[in-house]
């Protein structure tokens, strides 16, 4: 399936900005996540695991689709939505979240990133959060805009990723710690990277905010980091098997309460905030001690 006229794009299933970049580059196979193609296959998914831990891989993640929620009531629209305490959230920071609804359950679990003082990104997992906070925004007084915004992200996976990501965009990026991010320019457009991925590997994320950019993006990171070891690649599920990271819909689903996943240090019940399912959520945790 490499020829590009074998998918359909359109408003129901979209195309990344990265997609005719990935193609090039040997992307065979794609799956469908959060309404868009994702590339599945570069060849054999055991080499591409031994690329992601040995050297690095570049993986096309725009189908983590960002909803955004901005506005003077924006930090107390964001603590609702999620049990894990955000009060000591700095501008810069990322954090790991659980989102639920009013029976406890797991709707997603998203990267959150607080861009600017009033604006937080939720980097979502496949499902349709972007409604979700638009129906809790219009049952609530709060002054907030929910939107999905222009921004795509990729992943650059694996030991080499520092040196080749300081070959790109210099030696700032060694600044840059553990889940947080920073602002970068580079060819012209504004990139945020943070020093996140999914692959339990030495790794960064690059969100670009023009989508008009992306093969262009994609493929000068390939050109600088191919010489270096650097590998077209996609999410390796052996290598998050590996890691204990979960993937939502394979491990955990609407149905599934976050406390019997083991994630208790993000859910803060004991605090005073309240979030959308902590009633359920202290009923469950009070009912494992019977």
């Amino acid at each position: 399936m490499s020829n590009k006229n074998d998918f359909g794009f359109g408003t129901q299933i979209r195309k990344s900005p990265f997609f005719d970049a990935t193609v090039k580059w040997g992307a065979k196979d794609f799956s469908v996540y959060n309404h868009m193609y994702i590339p599945r296959d570069f060849g054999d998914p055991e080499q591409n695991f031994w690329n992601l831990i040995n050297e690095a891989i570049l993986c096309d993640v725009a189908v983590e689709r960002q909803v955004q929620i901005k506005g003077p009531d924006a930090s107390k629209f964001v603590q609702m939505m999620t049990p894990r305490d955000l009060s000591s959230m700095q501008v810069g920071q990322c954090k790991y979240v659980i989102l639920t609804n009013q029976h406890g359950g797991v709707l997603n679990d998203p990267i959150l990133l607080r861009v600017e003082e009033d604006v937080y990104w939720f980097s979502l997992a496949d499902s349709d959060i972007l409604f979700w906070a638009h129906g809790l925004a219009a049952n609530s007084d709060y002054d907030v805009e929910i939107s999905e915004p222009d921004v795509s992200p990729l992943q650059l996976q694996g030991p080499k990723s520092r040196d080749i990501m300081v070959k790109i965009f210099g030696d700032e990026i060694l600044d840059l710690k553990y889940y947080w991010f920073k602002k970068f320019i580079h060819n012209g457009v504004e990139l945020i990277i943070s020093r996140t991925g999914w692959s339990s590997e030495l790794g960064y994320e690059i969100f670009l905010t023009d989508s008009d950019h992306g093969n262009d993006l994609y493929n000068t990171i390939m050109d600088i980091g191919h010489p270096m070891g650097l590998k077209p690649g996609h999410t390796s599920t052996i290598r998050r098997i590996e890691g204990g990271m979960l993937s939502y819909h394979a491990d955990m689903t609407i149905n599934t309460n976050p406390l019997e996943l083991g994630m208790d240090k993000f859910i803060n019940l004991d605090q005073d905030f309240d979030f959308i399912g902590k009633d359920a959520l202290i009923n469950i945790s009070n009912q494992r001690f019977i």
